[in-house]
């Protein structure tokens, strides 16, 4: 069983919601990154996140944007991320998400980046500008894969569009709970997110998890009793860019985070 449909059996059959972590691959610089997963893992996140630097970012906050450019700057590429993904596997099962734009997984080769991805120890991918409807038209992005694909679904995806990708999802849903680009908003998670998900369960039984905006282990509490799980991602890049300088800096993490997972738990 895919690792990622295995660990929600599991949460679903201790009647816990998953606490789903983001960070950018190879920030600040590889060795360290891989200390963040280690820590994130030990923490008790149940799912990994795990961007893929990328130089045009558009769907990512400034937060985000320059975890990407640190990345970069430290020699971060497609290949070492799959390093990376092996790497992290010697020593934890954690089920791992490739969180994506198309360009780089097309430029290594569409085909070539899943099977490659999946052999290093991804269980999933998500592919945020490549929207589902258009990936069935062209015979090259139809190749069928190991990993699971991850469906994102906006507050204003209209009634038929939500049924069809609630539909077609696998692993689990990421429900965005604001429009716009990733990030801490002000206002937080929308009021409306329990709706939102409500409409999405009407029509899959695929796990409903929620992102965008979470940052505190009240906001974290309050939207886990409304869906499967919770995403944070911007909140912890944020603990990363701030510590980047400190020797710790993978246990500062780790510590931001444990209040998190715990109001989730």
């Amino acid at each position: 069983m895919n690792r990622i449909d295995a660990t929600f059996e599991r949460l679903q059959g201790e009647n816990k919601k998953a606490f789903i972590a983001y960070v950018c691959g190879g920030d600040p610089d590889y060795a360290r990154s891989l200390e963040i997963l280690t820590a994130l893992a030990d923490a008790g996140a149940d799912i990994i996140e795990l961007g893929l630097p990328f130089s045009d970012p558009l769907a990512d906050g400034i937060v985000n944007q320059m975890a990407a450019h640190r990345a970069l700057e430290a020699g971060a590429n497609t290949k070492q991320m799959l390093e990376l993904i092996e790497d992290f596997r010697r020593t934890h099962e954690t089920p791992l998400v490739i969180f994506t734009y198309l360009n780089p997984v097309y430029n290594y080769g569409y085909e070539e980046f899943h099977r490659d991805a999946a052999a290093a120890g991804a269980d999933g991918i998500l592919l945020l500008d490549l929207p589902p409807d258009e990936a069935v038209l062209n015979e090259e992005l139809r190749k069928e894969s190991s990993l699971k694909n991850i469906t994102l679904i906006a507050p204003n995806t209209p009634n038929k569009r939500l049924k069809t990708l609630a539909q077609q999802s696998e692993g689990f849903i990421y429900a965005l709970s604001r429009t716009g680009v990733t990030g801490t908003h002000g206002g937080g998670p929308s009021e409306s997110i329990g709706e939102q998900v409500a409409e999405i369960k009407q029509h899959t039984d695929t796990p409903v998890c929620v992102g965008f905006g979470i940052s505190n282990p009240e906001q974290a509490s309050m939207v886990a009793q409304l869906c499967d799980g919770i995403i944070v991602g911007s909140a912890i890049v944020k603990q990363i860019e701030t510590h980047q300088g400190e020797e710790d800096l993978a246990q500062r993490v780790a510590n931001f985070t444990q209040p998190l997972i715990d109001a989730v738990k």
